[in-house]
Parts: structure tokens; C-alpha cells; sequence
């Protein structure tokens, strides 16, 4: 199925890289659901931008599959048809900085629960609820926003950087249940972003470290790696699932 033939959930799409996201499928020409928590005015506004025939934003907390279920069934009768692809990028509240994150010695489970119930249990969610149109249609796609930092984990993320690594597993895994369905389940991981919400307070720098250490001597932008989701999600990947692309600039290669 071609990008602008498919309706597309974005989550966490009001603010950040799910903005990027949001941006790169519209441009194809897909119809959008723009899917946040606490971003609603972000949201609305880009919405407005895209234009109210193609894209509708819906706010649920990705955590709590009621939400969800309402958030889908509004999308489904806004558009008259089934979500067909699902970006799996909403994260719960984290403060990217390292200094102040707590360090093996200190850590609880308290702080890796609160990353595995919005990372895993939103990714589930929205999965699960958007199952029966994608059998429906026979056809669906989901992508999941993973990270590099479990292959290169320079920073002390460590909850984060656990609950990015089940997600992997769990895109595995689920791509194997749903691959009869036609469905398919990737991930797409990137590392620090330039710029983004959560690398804005990063010191200039630290960007030139990263750039000087990838083979394309430069900071991957949130723009080029919205872009590579656009491979996942098009017939072009139609024989891909169960990988996890890392788009990095070179930094981390498998």
C-alpha cells in the first residue's frame, strides 16, 4: 500500500521528533492521526498546518488502554477507514541529562517501572488497538522509535535505555505473531538528535564529539531521521520485518 493511501497514528506527534514525524507522511500524502498527552495546542496547530481533511489530533496517554481504544475509534470514524500504520514514538517524562540521572548505585526499580509502562505498555496499546482494522484491511505496518544507547550506551540512561531494548524485543517478537497477518513490525534507532526538545540544552561541543566520530562527520537531523520511517512504512520495505535500522550518521554500526 503507497503512503498517501495509508492513515497513519503518530504518537506523541505535539511536540519533538514526532513533529518531524508527522511532517515527513504528510508530505506523502497520508491521512494522519496526531495522537498527544499534554502538547494540545502543538498538536492543533499542526493539524491546522496539514489541514483538517488529513489530519485530525486526538489526545490519549499512551499508558492507559482505554484511552487508546477511545483515541482509535475516533480516528476510525473521522476517516471512515481502519489506522493502517502505527509510529510508536511517545515517551513518558525523562530528563535527558546525564549528570543528572540516577547511576547504578542509586537507581530504583520505581524509575525503570515508570519507563517499561510508557514505553512497552504504550507500544502494546496502541498495537493492540489498532490490530483488528489492520486485519481488517489485511495490511498494517508499525514502527517503533528505538534508540541507539543499548548498543552504544554512552550515557547513564539506564531505565530508558533497558525499556528501549525490550521494545526491540517486542518488535521481534511481534513480528513473527503478526507477519501472517501482513503486518509488519520494525524499529527505526537513532541517538542524539540536533536539535530536538530533549538535545536542545546539549552543549555545542558535545555535538561537534558526535560529528567528528560518524563517517558522515555530522549530527544526524530530526528531518533525516523522520525520512527513514518513511522506508518502513512504503512497499518498498514490503519483504522487512523484524529489524531495527540505526540511523546515526555511521556511529553505531551493526
Amino acid at each position: 500500500m503507497l503512503i498517501k493511501d495509508q492513515i497513519v497514528l503518530i504518537t506523541g506527534s505535539g511536540r519533538g521528533l514526532g513533529t518531524d514525524l508527522a511532517r515527513a507522511f504528510a508530505r506523502e500524502g497520508a491521512r494522519l492521526v496526531l495522537n498527544y498527552r499534554s502538547s494540545e495546542s502543538a498538536a492543533q496547530e499542526l493539524a491546522t498546518e496539514i489541514g483538517a481533511d488529513r489530519a485530525i489530533a486526538v489526545r490519549a496517554d499512551v499508558s492507559d488502554p482505554k484511552q487508546v481504544a477511545g483515541m482509535v475509534a475516533t480516528a476510525q470514524a473521522h476517516f471512515g477507514a481502519p489506522i493502517t500504520t502505527v509510529i510508536n514514538n511517545a515517551l513518558p517524562d525523562f530528563s535527558f541529562n546525564g549528570d543528572a540521572r540516577s547511576k547504578a548505585d542509586g537507581i530504583g526499580y520505581t524509575e525503570f517501572g515508570a519507563q517499561f509502562t510508557g514505553i512497552i505498555g504504550g507500544a502494546l496499546n496502541t498495537i493492540q488497538a489498532t490490530l483488528p482494522g489492520m486485519k481488517s484491511a489485511g495490511f498494517g505496518n508499525i514502527v517503533n522509535i528505538g534508540t541507539n544507547l543499548f548498543q552504544n550506551p554512552v550515557v547513564p540512561y539506564h531505565d530508558y535505555t533497558a525499556a528501549k531494548a525490550a521494545l526491540l524485543s517486542l518488535t521481534r517478537t511481534f513480528a513473527s505473531d503478526l507477519g501472517p497477518e501482513n503486518i509488519r513490525v520494525n524499529m527505526i534507532s537513532g541517538g542524539l538528535l540536533r536539535t530536538t526538545d530533549a538535545s536542545a540544552a546539549t552543549p555545542e561541543e558535545v555535538f561537534d564529539l558526535i560529528a567528528g566520530s560518524t563517517p558522515l562527520r555530522r549530527v544526524t537531523t530530526p528531518t533525516e531521521f523522520a525520512d527513514a520511517a518513511l522506508l518502513f512504512a512504503s512497499p518498498w520495505s514490503r519483504a522487512v520485518t523484524g529489524q531495527n535500522l540505526v540511523v546515526d550518521g555511521g556511529l553505531v554500526m551493526n
